[in-house]
């Protein structure tokens, strides 16, 4: 009994070895993905942002009086460039990101806007750029050299109001915005 506990720890040391022994450099470059010979850092897709500079997520661009300004109402910073009317209901939110990560996800932001809102166009700002209204919200994504910007505008009564508040409050927005 005492040789088969030896044995079997063995046996199963000897199946590991080669395991181990053969890492990442001695893959021999057969992986049916990849290919034969191919360089694995020479698959990743080099032209994904065509000629996008390679510059960081930008910060935030307003202040909370900016936004107030911009939605004709007075908002509060609630951080993250989050900012709300303080009631709870209200609240405009910009999340940036870099041109290349804008670049990225835009096609998927604007095919799900499609599902979300009422309207959806195309708008003349940046590189490319979008905004998508419906009675009580509204959404603009712009891709511009200097940083991608996803705006959100939610539960603006006064903006619901009229049939065309939310796309005129998220131009306003677009147009400050530092592209």
């Amino acid at each position: 009994m005492t040789v088969r506990r030896l044995i079997a720890p063995l046996w199963c040391s000897l199946l590991l070895i080669p395991l181990v022994a053969c890492g990442p450099d001695d893959a021999g470059g057969s992986d049916p993905v990849v290919g034969v010979g191919v360089d694995a850092d020479a698959d990743a897709d080099t032209d994904a942002g065509g000629d996008l500079p390679d510059v960081p997520r930008p910060a935030c661009p307003f202040s909370a009086a900016q936004v107030s300004d911009l939605v004709g109402q007075s908002m509060q910073d609630q951080g993250n460039c989050l900012f709300g009317d303080g009631k709870g209901v209200a609240s405009l939110t910009i999340t940036t990101a870099s041109p290349l990560a804008g670049e990225s996800t835009y096609a998927y932001q604007r095919d799900q806007a499609t599902q979300v809102y009422r309207e959806v166009r195309d708008v003349d700002k940046g590189r490319k750029a979008y905004l998508a209204v419906k009675d009580i919200a509204g959404e603009a994504v712009v891709v511009s050299d200097k940083g991608s910007y996803t705006v959100i505008l939610s539960s603006f009564e006064r903006l619901g109001a009229t049939s065309d508040g939310y796309e005129k409050t998220l131009r306003s927005v677009l147009d400050a915005l530092p592209l």
